[in-house]
């Protein structure tokens, strides 16, 4: 084969590579929630948790059910010395050879009261077991509300790239005319760099916004876990043709569907459970326990069948002084619960507040927006006009052509700035999850 044909087959398979590493992925924003859930280290990392407090929870209530014990023991004695006390007669028998022992037992212990110290250990295993489920929701809240952020944040620089390429072409075309233009003597040259400096700014734009699709590339795709070296494409009929509804307009639903809340409110409930546990250290336990005995010790007594039923009594009397520290210190560990609970339920309202403004303050930026839109084509329209009639001149033209863009790219951002800003008012009233949930049914 000749070296020219290799060279295409090469130029071929790395033509090949080239364009299968420019593929584009697609995703919906249900997708995207939906994929970062399965997949975000975060979400993984809290179901462990939840999973730990569930295993925790377990072992506290085993301690329910009666301990059992069986126990043996075989041992060979070295001349064991043995004098018996009892039924010695006159006669004079040489002590019996003792080499052997032979125990075997069975105890069982069932707790019978303790103080309310088991009862209360489980109801408070019980409530920080809910307290790690609501965390773990909330961190599905946050992972969703990342994914949103991200999403928003390449759709934007996606769009923003595209009109400035259409600028920008347009920018060209201009200076290709213009160029014209000089040489025939109808503008000056510095008409003609103007045109070509805008030329330059456009393209830096171009850059910059560059940079950020790529950041936000890189940051959803390691979110979601992809390939590395993914390129996400996202559609506008999967972000911005969205219908907003069920919008939030007060601070009741978050008090009632913040999980975060949730979980320190189960918190201040399992340590009011503990508080009670540790007051058990001032009562006695009682148990009931039993057990069998078998003994063989050779040549000297076999014991067999020996049961034995009764209640097991223990009381620390150390603990009626101890204790106090203790009681005192779970007093304080739930007091500090309540605050932390104060403290975000006025953090809450305060969220609330913020996301209801901003998202007011994005519906009318975009209606405003919109209006700019038509006014600076309007005002293109006429400049251009009167520059070809030269009643304006160079700086006129292409300050309107920038007017024209800005407003443009104002008003496409402005869309997808509602989107992000109704999904942040969802976050903060604790909503966000079950909008994907019910999107996904």
């Amino acid at each position: 084969m000749k070296a020219s044909q290799l060279l295409l087959i090469g130029i071929f398979f790395i033509g090949s590579s080239v364009l299968e590493a420019q593929e584009k992925t697609s995703l919906t924003l249900d997708e995207a929630v939906n994929l970062a859930w399965t997949k975000s280290n975060e979400v993984i990392l809290a179901n462990t948790k939840v999973n730990t407090k569930k295993y925790e929870l377990e072992s506290v209530k085993n301690n329910k059910y009666p301990d059992l014990k069986v126990s043996g023991q075989y041992q060979q004695l070295a001349k064991a010395s043995v004098d018996l006390k009892i039924n010695k007669g006159t006669d004079s028998k040489p002590p019996p050879t003792v080499d052997r022992l032979i125990i075997g037992q069975v105890n069982a212990s069932v707790p019978i009261f303790s103080g309310f110290k088991l009862q209360n250990s489980i109801k408070a295993y019980e409530n920080l077991y809910l307290a790690e489920t609501a965390t773990a929701a909330q961190t599905k809240e946050e992972t969703a509300m990342k994914v949103v952020n991200y999403y928003s944040g390449l759709f934007k620089a996606q769009k923003t790239i595209e009109l400035l390429k259409e600028n920008q072409k347009k920018a060209q075309q201009r200076v290709i005319d213009f160029s014209e233009m000089e040489k025939n003597g109808i503008i000056a040259r510095n008409d003609l760099l103007k045109a070509q400096l805008q030329v330059s700014k456009v393209q830096l734009s171009i850059d910059d916004t560059n940079a950020d699709l790529n950041m936000a590339n890189y940051y959803l795709v390691s979110l979601l876990k992809l390939p590395e070296g993914t390129k996400l494409e996202i559609k506008e009929s999967d972000f911005a043709n969205f219908q907003m509804t069920n919008i939030p307009t007060s601070e009741q639903p978050a008090l009632e569907n913040r999980k975060d809340l949730q979980a320190l409110q189960f918190q201040e409930k399992a340590s009011q459970a503990n508080i009670k546990a540790t007051r058990s250290a001032y009562y006695p336990s009682i148990a009931m326990v039993g057990g069998y005995t078998t003994l063989d010790l050779k040549n000297v007594v076999t014991v067999q069948n020996a049961m034995n039923i009764g209640l097991g009594v223990s009381y620390d009397l150390s603990a009626i002084l101890k204790n106090g520290t203790m009681v005192k210190l779970a007093e304080s560990k739930s007091q500090e619960v309540k605050n932390s609970e104060e403290m975000l339920t006025d953090y809450i309202k305060i969220q609330v507040q913020k996301g209801i403004e901003d998202y007011n303050l994005a519906l009318k930026q975009n209606q405003v927006y919109l209006q700019a839109v038509e006014q600076s084509a309007e005002n293109y329209r006429i400049v251009k006009d009167k520059y070809e009639n030269g009643l304006s001149d160079t700086n006129d033209l292409l300050e309107a052509d920038v007017e024209q863009l800005n407003s443009t790219i104002n008003s496409t951002l402005a869309k997808a700035n509602t989107i992000q800003k109704y999904y942040e008012l969802l976050s903060v009233t604790g909503q966000l999850t079950q909008s994907f949930n019910h999107s996904k049914k």
